[in-house]
Formats: structure tokens, C-alpha cells, sequence
């Protein structure tokens, strides 16, 4: 049974396969869920991102999880908000995407996300809930080994856009 789950939480404290890290194209650590992943995992996740050389908008590595309760750490730098007409859309949904096949790769199976691109990268909550969501249960329908995935929100608000965004794709899927 694959399974899709929406919930509150601190996704550096989540036992999973693999959590994945909206990081910044250098893969160097920032601000965000970004600074908060690399301060948790410990100084060896930042000499292992070193060694990967950045990484492109959409795309995704893995490294470790260091000190962290998930084995791996999916990087991938989500889309910076330019008014949607700069192919933000699509390279969001190649984030999440990359992240799972990554993930897929190295026989993962629970896999844990947070809201990609939607702090400081500033891409609007309404429309990236919907992306996420319908990326992910899609995904989920021909997966062989993720069966399990978390959408790790850090407030009220994210967590009310990705419920409102799921219950809506599940309606249409029924």
C-alpha cells in the first residue's frame, strides 16, 4: 500500500529512509529548512556537499544523513519565485520528482519532504500545494521500493494549503 501523509512536524527529527533538503544551488547550506538540515546532520554533511559541486535548479544528489535520524539527504534546489512565467511550475515539479527517483535508486522507502521553495524562495503556498501533491501521489502509483511519503510542514498555513491541494487531487482520482 503506498501512502501519502500531510502533517506538522520538524523535519530534521523525522525517522525516514531519506529526507530531502530544499537547498540552495551550491548545496553549501543557507537559511530555511536548508540551515536547519546542515546544522543537525553535523559539519561531515557539509565537506560531503562540497564534493558534489552544486547542483541545478529542478535536479537532485543525495549524500548521507549524518547525525540525522534519516539515513540519506536528498538536496534539490527548488525554483526562486519570478511571477510563474519563468517555468517555475515545471521546475518545482522536476524537484520533487528527482527527489523520489532518486530515492527510488538508493531503495528507499520512506521519503520525507518539506515545502519546497515556498519560504524564502518565495513561490506562492496555493499553487506549489497542488504541484507537490499530484507529483507525489503520482509518483507513488508505479513506485517499486518508496512506499511511504511525508509532507513535513512547519506551520498551520503550509499544512492547511497541502491538505486543501491533496483532498482536491483525491477527489478528482475517486
Amino acid at each position: 500500500m503506498n501512502g501519502f501523509q500531510i502533517f506538522f512536524g520538524d523535519i530534521t527529527t523525522i525517522h525516514a529512509d531519506a529526507i530531502v533538503n530544499a537547498a540552495n544551488t551550491t548545496l553549501l547550506g543557507g537559511g530555511g529548512v536548508d540551515g536547519a538540515i546542515h546544522c543537525a546532520a553535523g559539519p561531515d554533511l557539509l565537506k560531503a556537499c562540497r564534493t558534489l559541486h552544486g547542483c541545478q535548479t529542478g535536479e537532485a544528489k543525495i549524500t548521507k544523513g549524518y547525525r540525522l535520524p534519516a539515513t540519506y539527504v536528498i538536496h534539490t534546489p527548488g525554483p526562486i519565485w519570478q511571477g510563474g512565467s519563468c517555468g517555475e511550475a515545471d521546475l518545482l515539479k522536476n524537484s520533487y520528482q528527482n527527489s523520489l527517483k532518486l530515492a527510488e535508486a538508493y531503495h528507499c522507502h520512506t521519503v520525507a519532504f518539506p515545502s519546497i521553495s515556498t519560504g524564502v524562495y518565495h513561490f506562492p503556498l496555493e499553487k506549489a500545494a497542488p504541484i507537490a501533491c499530484q507529483t507525489i501521489r503520482d509518483f507513488l502509483k508505479s513506485s517499486k521500493h518508496v512506499t511511504e511519503v511525508f509532507m513535513v510542514c512547519f506551520d498551520d498555513e503550509t499544512k492547511a494549503a497541502y491538505e486543501k491541494a491533496d483532498a482536491a487531487i483525491q477527489q478528482i482520482d475517486e
